[in-house]
């Protein structure tokens, strides 16, 4: 059986996802991967058969993402000839998580493909999402069509949606409390974060920032580069998460029974989704709308949180279920 499994590069859960279903798919069968995107922090350590520019949303520094930055970014033409390029024919199954060319590739020459990602949840009208009008339900929605659906969320909303895919080396952590709080801001210049942190004195912010090259801190505030391991071990020592309205991340502190606080990106329609639905959990959102963040960090730090989430590791079982229904 010969498998394409196609997966977003921008953001790094995709990737990180990725990393646990990768063996599991090769019990099945042959794998080829193919990458398109162009901001992840995350390795593959995998050889890639397909690697192209894609669709990515560059994410700015104040918050949200950089419209001219994302729009430069596009080539509608190369997009064009990298669909031509995928033997799709050759394949008895192809998975998306969340990648255009092959689903759009797919769509236009009618072969099914199976969508593996946690956007496919929001195929689910159970899923929670505030009641907005935002272009980002049709970017949502038409981003990466497929035939079938496979999603991942907080909480099994529907029935073809799971719990979380933890990484191993999450599972493997062994969670402890050195009283310092974990950020992940993406979207936010470490600069603008500094500025804020400090004014909350009493305790250590580790900044872990895609937009820092060295390493430095400013009173109570330390920051440092994006780095997987130091990451992983600041948010498995520390009391709580402070990180943007994506999935993985905030899935990855719940599960090590972290307090968490997410503050989704602007003009980012599925982390403000994802916003809505922690909120739903009793968790602390900032909003966009939120200019004084100070309050809700001071709460945040001072308050416990109750809560307690089971993402129990199926993906073994997801991906023996996905091959012996779809493949063809």
């Amino acid at each position: 059986m010969k498998i394409l499994y196609a997966i977003q590069g921008t953001g790094n859960g995709h990737v990180s996802r990725a990393r646990e279903i990768i063996p599991l798919l090769q019990q099945h069968g042959e794998v080829d991967l193919l990458i398109s995107g162009t901001q992840v922090d995350v390795k593959l350590a995998y050889e890639i058969k397909y690697r192209f520019h894609g669709f990515s949303f560059i994410f700015g520094k104040k918050g949200g993402v950089d419209h001219y930055k994302t729009w430069k970014n596009m080539d509608l033409f190369q997009f064009r000839r990298d669909m031509k390029s995928i033997p799709l024919q050759d394949y008895n199954l192809i998975l998306n998580d969340f990648e255009p060319i092959s689903a759009w590739a797919c769509k236009l020459q009618g072969i099914e493909s199976v969508s593996l990602s946690h956007q496919a949840s929001f195929k689910s009208k159970k899923v929670p999402r505030p009641k907005t009008v935002d272009w980002g339900k049709l970017i949502l929605s038409r981003y990466a069509p497929t035939t079938h659906h496979i999603g991942f969320h907080f909480d099994r909303y529907d029935d073809f949606i799971y719990k979380p895919v933890i990484r191993s080396e999450i599972r493997q952590l062994v969670a402890s409390n050195q009283g310092h709080y974990t950020v992940y801001l993406p979207a936010i210049d470490d600069k603008d974060l500094v500025n804020v942190l400090k004014q909350i004195p009493q305790v250590r912010w580790e900044v872990f920032s895609k937009h820092a090259k060295v390493a430095y801190h400013d009173a109570n505030v330390f920051v440092e580069p994006v780095n997987n391991e130091k990451f992983n071990a600041s948010m498995a020592s520390c009391e709580g998460v402070f990180t943007g309205g994506g999935f993985e991340g905030p899935a990855e502190a719940l599960h090590l029974g972290k307090k968490l606080l997410v503050a989704p990106m602007r003009f980012q329609y599925e982390q403000q989704c994802n916003a809505y639905a922690l909120k739903q959990f009793g968790l602390p959102v900032i909003w966009g709308s939120n200019r004084n963040w100070v309050p809700i960090l001071k709460e945040f730090v001072a308050n416990p949180q109750e809560h307690q989430f089971d993402f129990p590791d199926e993906t073994a079982a997801i991906i023996a279920n996905a091959v012996n229904t779809f493949a063809r």
